[in-house]
């Protein structure tokens, strides 16, 4: 695997990528989890290592929007179970879980496809992705019947395509002064 990749967080709260030499937001982050680049998350100010603090805010982002993973009740557990005696065996455990459930998904992936010969996530990835082309085509069709010109934008026929129209200089509101004779 590579080399751990240096994110570092400034005091202005923006998140420095030092790989790619660019500001990165929680959404790139989430990004580079999912294509499994190993990263860190260093406190530029004082040095620490906050990865665990930006991977929560990132899961935080991912529960507001769409549906969320975690219930109500579960967020609850989790919060009662620091400070107890059983604190650690709680991390372990959910740890385990997940990496279980993931390990037995991949499994499932796998039997499918040697019994069917495609891989099922593959195969909707495609079917969505045929969707969304023709979705698109007749979204562009409607949007060329609808169209004055009939070509699906602003264009008279006159004009070659990509090219503005010439239009007149707006006025900024200054006067010119001008001598008159009174």
């Amino acid at each position: 695997m590579s080399e751990t990749r240096t994110i570092k967080k400034y005091p202005n709260r923006r998140l420095y990528d030092t790989e790619e030499s660019r500001y990165i937001t929680l959404a790139d982050i989430r990004r580079l989890v999912l294509e499994k680049v190993d990263l860190v998350v260093i406190d530029k100010k004082t040095g620490d290592d906050i990865t665990r603090s930006i991977l929560l805010q990132v899961i935080s982002e991912q529960e507001q929007s769409g549906d969320p993973i975690m219930s109500r009740e579960f967020l609850s557990h989790v919060i009662r179970s620091y400070g107890g005696a059983m604190q650690g065996f709680v991390g372990s455990y959910l740890d385990q879980s997940i990496k279980m459930f993931m390990s037995q998904q991949q499994h499932m992936r796998d039997r499918v496809k040697s019994v069917v010969g495609l891989d099922p996530v593959g195969v909707v990835t495609d079917i969505t992705q045929k969707n969304f082309q023709r979705w698109k085509a007749v979204q562009e069709e409607i949007i060329r019947t609808i169209s004055p010109s009939g070509r699906g934008d602003d264009h008279n026929d006159e004009s070659p395509p990509g090219q503005a129209e010439k239009r007149p200089k707006k006025r900024t509101g200054k006067k010119r002064s001008s001598k008159s004779a009174k």
